[in-house]
């Protein structure tokens, strides 16, 4: 299978009649840098079929494509053969679930074997010309959604939207002891702590962090949580939930029991977004993964 290059096709309205194509599509948000390679990368713009520069005045009626260059595969990233739990895929997206133990991207200690790794395969086998652009990331032992752009300006759409707290994600978290009020918020700043290039800390010069969360279940040993962020910083629910007294089950590095888990208890079950094409309101859920649903129904409720 060949994929086709990479375009994206408007009818003009009678609103944006009489706008030069350099207008119309900077409030398309297509970036001047996007611009510059489709003129000296291989891309194209047409009107009615007929290749056009910017200056071009759109008249109502008018069917404006613009074609992309085809991307550079990420040369650093080897393609893997490695199978991919897609939610949703259409030509702009793709939502996967990630089990536990997969890298997001590849590491010094883990330089295959990621979602990367498996994600620049699969678009070799499909014949896609790009590199992967994952949106949302997840830690090593973290599992459950994630969301990818097919293509570089999808990329830059989601991230402004991403900005603006449209891409919303809901987690699920085990977290050790029992949590007495039934939801709650906790604002405080995380930084990176002194000592360490990895663990994180709540510390007074550290980024704004914001994380609303609300009991589910509490069982004997755990409440079974539910999580939202309003800021994405590296490891925050791991970091707020520590911070509270209530470190996730299996998080070693904040503090939490390992004797039920050998991972950070840590699912993403949805992410809720508005298509940037279709205009759909997209809701996508991932199922709890067996390893964090066998100990809820091993531990008595209370």
């Amino acid at each position: 299978m060949t994929a086709s290059r990479f375009q994206i096709n408007w009818v003009i309205s009678q609103d944006d009649a009489g706008k030069l194509i350099k207008e119309f599509l900077k409030n398309e948000e297509i970036s001047r840098t996007a611009l510059t390679d489709i003129k000296f990368k291989g891309g194209s713009i047409q009107v009615n079929g007929e290749e056009v520069n910017v200056r071009y005045k759109l008249a109502a009626g008018d069917v404006l494509r613009v074609v992309f260059p085809d991307e550079i595969p990420s040369e650093g990233v080897s393609g893997e053969d490695i199978p991919l739990k897609v939610l949703f895929e259409d030509e702009y997206l793709l939502v996967v679930n990630k089990p536990a133990g997969m890298n997001t991207i590849p590491s010094r200690e883990h330089p295959t074997g990621s979602l990367a790794n498996a994600l620049v395969g699969y678009y070799q086998r499909i014949g896609l010309q790009a590199a992967p652009h994952i949106v949302t990331r997840l830690d090593r032992d973290t599992s459950g959604i994630l969301l990818i752009a097919k293509h570089r300006h999808v990329h830059h759409l989601f991230s402004m939207m991403q900005r603006e707290g449209q891409v919303k994600r809901t987690y699920e978290a085990l977290a050790g002891g029992v949590i007495s009020q039934d939801f709650g918020t906790v604002r405080e700043p995380i930084g990176r702590k002194q000592e360490s290039i990895i663990e994180r800390e709540v510390r007074d010069d550290g980024q704004y962090a914001c994380t609303h969360f609300q009991v589910i279940e509490r069982h004997r040993l755990f409440t079974y949580t539910e999580l939202q962020l309003e800021t994405g910083r590296t490891h925050q629910i791991r970091v707020h939930m520590s911070f509270l007294g209530h470190p996730l089950l299996g998080d070693d590095l904040y503090g939490g029991d390992v004797s039920l888990i050998d991972r950070q208890a840590l699912h993403c079950k949805k992410i809720q977004f508005t298509h940037p094409f279709s205009g759909e309101e997209m809701i996508l859920r991932a199922t709890l993964p067996t390893d964090m649903r066998e100990i809820l129904e091993a531990d008595p409720l209370l």
